[in-house]
């Protein structure tokens, strides 16, 4: 029997497994600067907290969720997305009680079992950002910009930044009524999924892959309430002010039951027709409607398999260590072992193969290391209390150096 990995699931081998430490690391300096706290949720949740919060006509809960009965004969789930487990815990732990503002992200991987394509896979990261219990429009804004400003620092570049107002739920009781009419005219040119969702939730067909796009140039247009259009148009001015670009697509839905008023992508062209590498929006009735208080809300999602994707040919990440230990006879081995200690001790990465192995062997260990320098102790070098520093990237004579001088003098060195 061999074994594999699953289809849609992957090892995350270096570089690329540094180059996500390193976009989550950008992400933590962002959310530190925006006052944003780390909430860590689990990786299983209740079914019907997914249910409940996403929509029972959504692809997630109906195609993607991997959902299960456990042990107990609890249905259970791995969670398909951050945010539903994000609102449990608003709830669950009394974040509204505090007094700080209840502002978290969340780095972690979510479950879909959708087909994988292009930095898309069944087990992918995520980070989430979550604003609970402001519903005004400098709320939208901040988040956006944000999340504007973390796709910069990572270094994406060509990205365009598209948002809509899906109004609130008055807005949307009417729009439902004249959206359903049209639909059941028009259902026989619907898909088979669309057709089984129009009288649950004809919005839903508005975000359908198959049928979205006709509808978004024929079907009728959501109007928005004063209050809707005042919000959404301060948003707007915000985001200038936040030298934001924008543009404002009507056909921007969403693929999620809880959301409202201001939604948004980001997208690039960099990755073919599945172009959105970061999404999110306003869900004022989420946390109320899963038995919390009513708390307004908005937060956004980013791909960091995605953004991984865009930069792996445009970020070098040397995960070598500067110097490499190399011992030159068996008396010189512990030696050898107490000067990768003092070298790691002044914050010098240093790493060594097998002590034990021929010079030969050893030399060859280093040369593919990568590292900048290889430091060799032998028996002349442990009479003498000296090291001796071999350049291995570029052509230069072999020095010696006491021991006691080895750090400093490698980090001048490394210095250049």
């Amino acid at each position: 029997m061999s074994v594999h990995s699953l289809r849609g699931f992957r090892d995350l081998l270096p570089p690329d497994s540094a180059l996500f430490t390193q976009i989550e690391a950008a992400a933590r300096e962002v959310f530190a600067l925006y006052g944003y706290q780390e909430l860590r949720i689990p990786a299983i949740e209740l079914k019907e907290l997914f249910v409940k919060s996403t929509g029972d006509t959504t692809d997630i809960v109906e195609k993607e969720m991997y959902a299960f009965t456990d042990g107990g004969g609890r249905e259970v789930a791995v969670r398909p997305e951050g945010t539903p487990g994000m609102v449990r815990a608003y709830i669950e732990q009394n974040l509204s009680q505090t007094g700080r503002n209840a502002k978290f992200f969340y780095i972690g991987n979510m479950f879909r079992a959708e087909r994988p394509q292009a930095g898309r896979y069944r087990e992918f990261t995520q980070i989430d950002a979550e604003h609970i219990g402001n519903a005004a429009p400098f709320a939208d804004a901040e988040t956006i910009t944000m999340l504007v400003k973390l796709l910069e620092k990572v270094g994406v570049a060509g990205c365009s930044v598209e948002i809509n107002s899906l109004g609130c739920a008055e807005c949307r009781k009417a729009y439902r009524q004249t959206l359903l009419e049209y639909l059941r005219l028009n259902v026989a040119t619907l898909c088979e999924p669309c057709k089984g969702r129009v009288e649950r939730n004809p919005l839903r067909a508005l975000d359908c892959k198959i049928d979205g796009p006709a509808l978004a140039e024929k079907a009728p247009r959501l109007s928005l309430c004063p209050a809707c259009a005042e919000h959404f148009a301060h948003t707007q001015e915000l985001l200038k002010i936040s030298a934001i670009e924008y543009k404002v697509n009507p056909s921007l839905v969403r693929g999620l039951d809880y959301y409202t008023r201001t939604v948004f992508e980001v997208r690039t062209t960099a990755l073919g027709s599945q172009d959105a590498i970061a999404a999110g929006g306003r869900y004022d009735d989420l946390v109320k409607s899963m038995g919390g208080p009513a708390a307004p809300a908005i937060g956004w999602a980013m791909g960091v398999d995605r953004v991984a994707l865009l930069l792996k040919d445009k970020t070098k990440i040397d995960g070598s260590p500067a110097v490499y230990i190399v011992s030159a006879s068996a008396q010189a081995q512990s030696q050898a072992f107490r000067l990768l200690a003092a070298l790691r001790a002044e914050n010098i990465s240093a790493d060594s193969s097998n002590l034990t192995l021929s010079l030969k062997s050893q030399m060859r260990s280093a040369d593919k290391s990568g590292a900048s320098y290889a430091l060799i102790i032998g028996e002349d070098e442990i009479k003498a209390g000296t090291v001796a520093i071999k350049p291995l990237k570029e052509k230069g004579e072999q020095t010696t150096v006491p021991v006691a001088d080895a750090p400093s003098h490698l980090k001048q060195l490394l210095r250049g």
